[in-house]
């Protein structure tokens, strides 16, 4: 995709794993629109996946306007939809799910998130986490109670405090920012982040190209026995070429 003065190459996967039997994630590339999307199902096999599916259904219905503003709006309005289908349909039952949303038109850029899938901005050779885990154990790190070395093995890692589907009403957290040539994003479920250190995804981020990145990341996390699904996007912001004819 061609953006302004930017160029977005992209790239995008997802894994059951070596460990569960059905993938309760779900995946949405729009690049000709600047959308990326994954959501991990939590709630069982069918209630996890029928979750993930819900919100990306609802994402990839969503007609987004060409005003960047209004392009945000009108993809938060269609994961909240998703939260009310889903907290309708649950009836009591424990099923939701992680959202992570990155929208990229021109040189800005949107994140907006719910649970513990991330996305990350590798920029100047450094990773910066976007997103903040919306889990029992970050609060308590958060509070102080927890030094993020002690968060990385809790055994209240997976509990989330917020995630789409799981009450009547749903509270996104949202980051925005203009971006820049050389920026490259990733967005994952934490079947990633709980098997690759950020210092490793760092240093495969910037090999290759986004089809080699998703492929290494993925294939690494298989490698390490993959207990959990696995969701992967990658989006490299490169500069346009211009074509000077003579």
């Amino acid at each position: 995709m061609d953006d302004g003065n930017l160029r977005v190459r992209d790239a995008i996967l997802t894994h059951p794993g070596r460990v569960r039997s059905d993938n309760e994630d779900h995946v949405l590339a729009r690049p000709e629109e600047g959308l990326w999307v994954v959501a991990d199902g939590m709630g069982g096999h069918a209630n996890g996946k029928w979750s993930s599916r819900t919100i990306v259904n609802a994402l990839e219905a969503t007609v987004l306007p060409a005003d960047f503003d209004a392009a945000s709006e009108a993809a938060a309005a269609a994961v909240h939809k998703a939260n009310e289908r889903i907290w309708l349909k649950a009836g009591g039952q424990p099923m939701g799910s992680t959202v992570v949303v990155l929208l990229l038109r021109g040189r800005r850029f949107a994140v907006f998130w719910a649970g513990d899938s991330r996305c990350y901005l590798l920029r100047g050779g450094e990773l910066y986490q976007l997103t903040v885990d919306h889990s029992q154990v970050q609060e308590m790190v958060a509070a102080g109670r927890l030094t993020p070395q002690e968060a990385e093995n809790h055994p209240m890692a997976h509990v989330l405090s917020r995630a789409v589907g799981v009450g009547p009403r749903l509270e996104l957290d949202a980051v925005s920012d203009e971006a820049r040539v050389g920026d490259v994003f990733l967005v994952c479920s934490d079947g990633l982040t709980r098997v690759i250190p950020d210092d490793e995804l760092a240093a495969i981020l910037t090999r290759g190209n986004p089809g080699a990145m998703v492929d290494t990341l993925v294939a690494t996390c298989l490698e390490r026995g993959a207990p959990d699904n696995v969701s992967v996007a990658v989006v490299a912001c490169d500069e346009t070429t211009l074509l000077v004819l003579a």
